[in-house]
């Protein structure tokens, strides 16, 4: 008797994609947020503050180019975690 299971590659690969897309996505605003923490507490330089605000903006452009290869919109990254609520916040 075959037990194999049927798989769509693409739908595979739309779905580890998904899922890494969502961790990076979830890393990104964390450290956007400590990157505002600090910039509000003033113990970064200008230039410390210019470095972050370019990589932060590289990073978003970043995840733009891979949502868009995968045809992924940024709500598909935000995971319904029941009672809890969504993953990421819809702000």
């Amino acid at each position: 008797m075959d037990r194999r299971i049927e798989v769509d590659r693409d739908s595979v690969e739309r779905g580890l994609a998904s899922l890494v897309l969502t961790v990076v996505e979830l890393l990104r605003q964390l450290m956007e947020r400590q990157a505002l923490r600090r910039v509000d507490l003033g113990d970064l330089t200008e230039e410390q503050v210019e470095r972050i605000g370019v990589t932060l903006m590289a990073l978003e452009e970043q995840m733009v180019g891979l949502r868009e290869h995968f045809g992924l919109a940024p709500e598909d990254l935000n995971l319904d975690l029941g009672p809890l609520g969504p993953l990421l916040p819809t702000d």
